[in-house]
């Protein structure tokens, strides 16, 4: 008997997808191809006398953690009750796999991949399985299997209560079968959706709670949120320090973590990008976005910790924090020295003061930017005594430890060819010609600020600010 793909389309309890049927049509036209391929090679022909292949089998017993699969038999029962199959019917199986994932993407099991490369070694032509649905619940799966059997490298594949063999008609059963399979699951993940949607709109929200609440897990009050009596009121203080005390979000994250000592339901201690997604978060004055980015906004039945002014509040003294700041001035030692405190970097912050007479003097301090210890207590130093101390450093180290002599060299010998050319041709170059040292504290002193940072990153070690002192670290 041939399965026409409408009548099978029409056997179907919701209809098949599009590219399931147009595939079904393929499968049909081939199947009519080899039924006629059959009768054209019966007349006029001697057949030839066919080998019969000794079947082995492979146990496949699959079960997911889903869900959706929570009444189907066991990993232990599936393979019990194919074991008692295969005693009565003297199948002889030569190998037992068992996995538990889930069979809706595409070469994502790693046991079914391994016996599509072991069928295809020869170990085993058959499979022995509870359902036809345990080998896949989706089209690539499904398909793999197929062209096996095409290959004739998968001669059967055996269920509970079904036989398939290689032959046209119960290929296309095995077909029908497995994309029975995947539309109940695209119709699962529809209704889902629905679901979660519909309690979106009656205020429930679908999804794990935030920090602050708890889902009630009593039956028939799924999505409904509770507060939590241990971390409610922190949540509160938290949103009212950033709204009406100005709090910056960093400043809530120490504060949360050194002087509350707030932990999450796992215990764990927030992180900054924590804080400021829950800053971020309407849900605590009592409205929500489903889904998140989708514009749909609903007003919830939980209890709301916040009021919509305090957290509109919270919205603008965030964006503030996240505006622009003014543009980033490079300072030219910065990146040439690090703290001999905490190892953090050094930074820089230019300073003015007023004089008597009216005139404005400007400094320039570098200091520790404490990215290791916000406790760092390093002083400051100002620039102009810094470059005393680099001079002074120069001056101690011998001319091996400045990394940057050949370059220095190179300079100073071009500044004599130049100046050699300017005098009398007979005049040999007799003035003191510029050594390297005096070079370099010329460089640090009246160069460019690429100048200053390449003769100082070529010293051969590292410098290091403590108590404003600079030391030379190998």
């Amino acid at each position: 008997m041939r399965f026409s793909p409408l009548l099978c389309y029409l056997l179907t309890p919701s209809g098949l997808p599009a590219g399931v049927a147009a595939f079904l049509v393929l499968l049909a036209a081939k199947q009519r191809a080899m039924e006629t391929a059959m009768i054209q090679g019966g007349f006029g022909a001697a057949v030839a006398p066919v080998e019969v292949v000794p079947l082995r089998y492979c146990l496949y017993a699959r079960k997911s953690m889903e869900s959706e699969e929570a009444q189907v038999l066991s990993i232990d029962s599936q393979i019990k009750e194919m074991m008692l199959l295969a005693e009565k019917e003297k199948l002889d199986i030569v190998a037992l796999k068992r996995e538990s994932h889930s069979a809706k993407e595409a070469g994502a099991r790693p046991v079914f991949n391994e016996i599509i490369e072991e069928i295809k070694t020869g170990k085993y032509n058959g499979i022995l399985t509870w359902a036809p649905d345990r080998i896949s619940r989706n089209a690539g799966d499904l398909g793999r299997i197929v062209d096996l059997m095409d290959q004739g490298l998968l001669q059967d594949i055996r269920t509970y209560g079904q036989k398939f063999g290689n032959n046209p008609n119960e290929k296309f059963l095995l077909m029908i079968l497995g994309s029975q399979a995947k539309l109940e699951n695209d119709n699962k993940r529809i209704n889902v959706k629905r679901g979660l949607r519909a309690r979106a709109e009656m205020g429930l929200f679908p999804g794990m709670a935030v920090c602050g609440y708890l889902n009630d897990k009593r039956k028939g009050h799924e999505c409904e949120l509770l507060v939590d009596s241990l971390r409610a009121s922190t949540m509160k203080q938290m949103f009212e320090k950033v709204g009406s005390e100005r709090w910056s979000g960093r400043r809530v994250y120490a504060w949360l973590k050194n002087d509350a000592h707030f932990t999450s339901r796992s215990g764990k201690a927030l992180s900054l990008s924590n804080v400021y997604n829950l800053l971020r978060n309407s849900i605590y004055c009592g409205v929500f976005e489903y889904p998140k980015g989708s514009g749909n906004w609903y007003t919830g039945k939980h209890q709301a910790l916040i009021t919509r002014d305090l957290f509109e509040a919270v919205q603008e003294k965030l964006n503030e924090e996240s505006r622009p700041k003014k543009k980033f001035q490079d300072f030219t030692f910065t990146k040439l020295m690090i703290c001999g405190v905490c190892g953090s970097g050094i930074t820089a912050q230019e300073k003015q003061k007023g004089l008597a007479d009216g005139s404005i003097n400007f400094h320039l301090y570098y200091s520790c930017c404490k990215s290791k210890d916000r406790a760092c207590k390093n002083p400051y130093i100002r620039e102009d005594r810094l470059i005393e101390q680099l001079l002074a450093l120069l001056e101690s180290i011998s001319i091996d430890e400045i990394g940057a002599r050949h370059l220095i060299e190179k300079e100073v010998s071009r500044y004599n060819k130049l100046r050699a050319a300017m005098r009398d041709g007979s005049e040999k170059a007799k003035a003191d010609e510029i050594d390297v040292r005096r070079y370099a504290k010329y460089l640090l002193e009246n160069g460019t600020l690429p100048e200053k940072r390449e003769l100082l990153g070529h010293l051969k070690g590292r410098i290091v600010l403590k108590d404003r002192k600079i030391a030379l670290e190998n």
